[in-house]
């Protein structure tokens, strides 16, 4: 069995053998992992949830969007270590940036809790980011991944938008609208998320191009949501993701002055328990 270390941490101590965790037949890593994932009223489909998350993980941490049903406690009967972090705000990118915060793993990966993503895939996005990327980006459209769960108006619009953010920024995405992504940690620094609804997705795939960071698609397959009903509207988000695109076009000279300045997360956003 072969074993991986990040890039950077060449010249450092490597630690002792015992510290790796072995994540395939063929590959090892040192880096810790946390795995967020944002939830509201999803009892139900989380047991389908973490029955795929693989056991070598170093957390996973539930961002609880006050939900009124059973979510956290089948969290922790599931995954009786799971770190639970109460949401304060609203929106999934104001979940995802509270989940961010209570993370300590070196790399965070970031999964729905509906069921409809494939835990067993963070193996391929685990390895994206050891081998040398530092943004792992999931893709229903690259070769070998998939969507049960897109209308034609769906996949058209985000067909659209991708082409809009490709050309506009130079990225070379096949999917956009995809909230199944791995990074490291330290990528956070970089890209300073200000937004708090679900188009976070999009901001996060134009920030990491525009601050230079090496993006590596994963191929990545979309079931249906198991329970409940998505609170998706194909015209209305669309148009959401195009003013956040534009908005990005028109302050790319502020981003990067304010890169090494701004910090990502306010510490009072969640509590921990």
């Amino acid at each position: 069995m072969s074993s991986v270390l990040r890039p950077a941490a060449v010249g450092q101590d490597a630690p002792p053998a015992g510290q790796y965790r072995p994540i395939s037949t063929h590959l090892a890593i040192a880096p810790p992992v946390s795995v967020v994932i944002p939830a509201m009223n999803e009892a139900e489909n989380l047991p389908y949830v973490f029955k795929t998350l693989p056991d070598w993980i170093h957390e996973v941490v539930l961002v609880d969007g006050n939900s009124t049903d059973d979510t956290v406690a089948v969290a922790r009967e599931l995954w009786p270590e799971v770190k639970v972090v109460k949401q304060h705000g609203k929106g999934k990118g104001d979940a995802l940036i509270t989940g961010f915060e209570a993370c300590t793993g070196d790399i965070v990966v970031m999964i729905d809790a509906d069921g409809s993503a494939d835990g067993n895939e963070i193996v391929s996005y685990v390895s994206a980011l050891v081998s040398g990327a530092d943004f792992a980006k999931g893709s229903r459209f690259a070769n070998g991944g998939g969507t049960d769960d897109m209308t034609f108006i769906r996949k058209l619009g985000n067909w659209a938008l991708c082409t809009i953010v490709n050309r506009k920024f130079g990225a070379r995405y096949t999917d956009l609208c995809y909230g199944y992504n791995a990074f490291w940690r330290h990528c956070l620094d970089k890209i300073d998320l200000d937004c708090t609804g679900f188009e976070v997705e999009t901001l996060m795939n134009i920030r990491v191009v525009k601050a230079g960071l090496k993006v590596q698609e994963i191929p990545s397959y979309e079931y249906l949501r198991i329970h409940g009903a998505s609170n998706l509207r194909a015209v209305r988000d669309g148009f959401r993701v195009l003013r956040v695109i534009l908005g990005e076009r028109s302050n790319r000279r502020a981003l990067r002055r304010r890169a090494h300045h701004s910090p990502l997360l306010d510490s009072r956003r969640g509590e921990v328990s």
